[in-house]
């Protein structure tokens, strides 16, 4: 476990690999191609999540000192490791996985659909605007890979009138409350000041000297 907790990144890497030959050699042949988008935006996700976490990295950093402003404990808090571990290997794959095996609860599709269109809002807005930055981790996959196949899942649905209007609301809903249950609540219920899991200097400002340089001026700066 510890190791799964250290390295669960890449571990989303290898799958993302994994699945990139799965598909390639039978999935696109033999699957609903509800299933394939939403293998897709899985495989998006996991590639968002590298990004974060892994190369470039540095999202720990972005969120604990530059984001929350955190000067004390901001190698564990709010976010450390086994939180983002938690998040975002079991809630955050439950998310997607679940989705795949139920192609005909098409708002289930549609609503992953629209938490990709969050992370897009999320890292390609608002997280700028407030860190004063043209990017920051994950905004690449966000806006590269989330968001073209949300709107392609979407257009795949409306066009073969696979959805009713009801379906379009309870997605809509399910993507804003899934977004919450999986990247919100986690924060809330497992933030600790007395964490014993503390980010390493490679975990914390990942591959971007930029990212190090701007956190430790804040950190250098009188509270």
């Amino acid at each position: 476990m510890r190791i799964w907790r250290e390295n669960w990144c890449w571990v989303g890497g290898i799958i993302f690999i994994g699945l990139a030959f799965f598909m390639g050699f039978w999935g696109v042949e033999h699957l609903d191609h509800i299933q394939v988008i939403l293998i897709f935006s899985w495989m998006a996700m996991l590639a968002h999540q590298v990004e974060e976490y892994g190369w470039p990295g540095g999202f720990p950093a972005v969120t604990n000192i530059l984001f929350f402003k955190e000067k004390k404990d901001y190698d564990h808090y709010p976010f450390n490791p086994h939180l983002c571990f938690f998040d975002n290997v079991f809630t955050t794959y439950a998310f997607y996985i679940i989705p795949i095996f139920f192609p005909n609860v098409i708002w289930l599709a549609i609503g992953q659909a629209c938490a990709g269109f969050i992370q897009v809002l999320a890292h390609g807005i608002f997280e700028n605007i407030a860190l004063k930055t043209k990017y920051n981790p994950g905004a690449a996959t966000a806006i590269f890979l989330q968001l073209p196949i949300g709107i392609y899942m979407l257009w795949y649905v409306t066009v073969n009138n696979m959805a009713s209007v009801s379906d379009y609301i309870l997605g809509a809903v399910f993507g804003i409350v899934g977004y919450a249950l999986v990247f919100g609540v986690p924060v809330l219920m497992l933030r600790d000041r007395n964490s014993k899991y503390h980010f390493t200097e490679k975990q914390m400002y990942g591959f971007r000297e930029s990212v190090e340089v701007e956190a430790k001026r804040i950190l250098a700066e009188e509270s």
